[in-house]
């Protein structure tokens, strides 16, 4: 499988919204994928298979400290590296324009997603009750600091 990354265009807007319905309770719209064209703190990847969009994920940058917004991936290509070429990917980009730190927050029930940010550098560092709706769940917070995991290297 060769899965191809590049910067988030107007022309994947609609089937990410259609990859978003699939995947989460409250998903994102065309419009709030269109809207991150426009922001230049805003750095967008989406990955493609056969030149089709099956996953999206990106972050917003606010003083070199990348907030990871979103990462989703058609359900029926799940577990094969996507949202991993796409961290990995975003991570270079992100370091590439001096980020100091990574970001997000993950349902505490998320194990599958846990694990993949682990590989990552990203650890937990508290929890977010109840940031979650439909369902109510709580938030694993979690960081990858750049200087932390130039030390495990």
């Amino acid at each position: 499988m060769n899965i191809t990354i590049r910067e988030l265009r107007e022309e994947d807007v609609k089937k990410l919204a259609e990859i978003e319905a699939e995947s989460f309770s409250m998903p994102w719209s065309e419009k709030d994928f269109r809207d991150l064209l426009s922001h230049p703190y805003c750095m967008y990847v989406v990955a493609l298979l056969d030149g089709e969009p099956v996953g999206c994920s990106g972050f917003t940058n606010i003083c070199d400290v990348a907030n990871i917004d979103n990462v989703v991936v058609a359900p029926a290509f799940r577990g094969l590296g996507v949202a991993q070429a796409m961290l990995r990917e975003l991570i270079s980009r992100g370091e590439a324009e001096h980020v100091e730190a990574f970001t997000l927050e993950v349902r505490v029930s998320n194990e599958a997603a846990i694990h993949v940010y682990e590989k990552f550098g990203f650890v937990s560092e508290g929890i977010r009750p109840r940031f979650y709706e439909r369902p109510v769940e709580d938030a694993n917070i979690m960081w990858r600091r750049n200087e932390a995991v130039e030390n495990i290297k």
